[in-house]
């Protein structure tokens, strides 16, 4: 039974998903264009919440959207997203000091763009995560936690491209193995440094300093690299 519930499961996700491809082909969405709301869609689409709910997950994935608590669902590329190499294809040809080099490039221009472009309310939210960050109870909690972080920056910038360009980059972070990682505690320890840089790094967002917030988004993925591969 457990079983054959499971495959109802998949079916209807692997169903919501071409629906929803359809749904945005024949809708002629641009990126940038914002798709309806869930309710909107669960009615249109004749789809469960939870089916629609992995299909937009299965398309974020993709690079095909991106999700904005408090916002929408937007689009993010063409209908040939095919031609971007898949995330499990990539990460299967990137080292992780390939990965970070890749973050260094990206991430501290993504960080300048936020401190120019954030609204109050951006900062707020960056904020809250980076508080949220620093009491996670657990190394899994922390780092879907420090996930977000770096995305809401990244939101914080107002520009769909950026977004867009990290989930992909972030994407493929997440899929290479990170075998050489050890924790020798269950979690991140009071004097943890990223939560140091964190702040710091928050501070020169909230300032409206683009230069000190690309150094510090620069010192902090140095750091990390650092305690990483000792490099």
């Amino acid at each position: 039974m457990q079983q054959s519930l499971e495959s109802e499961s998949h079916a209807g996700a692997d169903g919501a998903l071409q629906v929803l491809r359809e749904f945005i082909d024949a809708g002629g969405y641009a990126p940038g264009d914002r798709l309806p709301a869930e309710r909107q869609l669960i009615d249109s689409l004749g789809v469960s919440r939870t089916s629609l709910r992995k299909g937009l997950e299965a398309l974020e994935r993709e690079g095909a959207i991106w999700r904005h608590v408090g916002k929408g669902t937007f689009i993010t590329a063409s209908e040939r997203h095919d031609v971007i190499p898949a995330i499990g294809q990539l990460s299967q040809q990137v080292t992780p000091v390939q990965m970070m080099r890749a973050r260094l490039s990206l991430e501290p221009a993504i960080a300048r763009e936020a401190a120019a472009n954030a609204s109050a309310e951006a900062v707020q939210s960056i904020k809250l995560v980076e508080q949220r960050a620093a009491s996670a109870g657990s190394w899994d909690t922390y780092e879907a936690l420090d996930d977000e972080f770096h995305r809401t920056i990244a939101e914080a910038t107002g520009n769909v491209l950026l977004v867009s360009l990290f989930d992909h980059l972030n994407g493929v972070r997440r899929a290479v193995a990170w075998r050489q990682v050890i924790r020798k505690v269950d979690k991140p320890p009071a004097d943890h440094p990223s939560f140091g840089e964190h702040t710091v790094l928050v501070a020169a967002i909230e300032e409206r300093d683009p230069v000190a917030a690309h150094a510090a988004m620069r010192s902090h993925l140095n750091s990390v690299s650092q305690r990483l591969f000792g490099d």
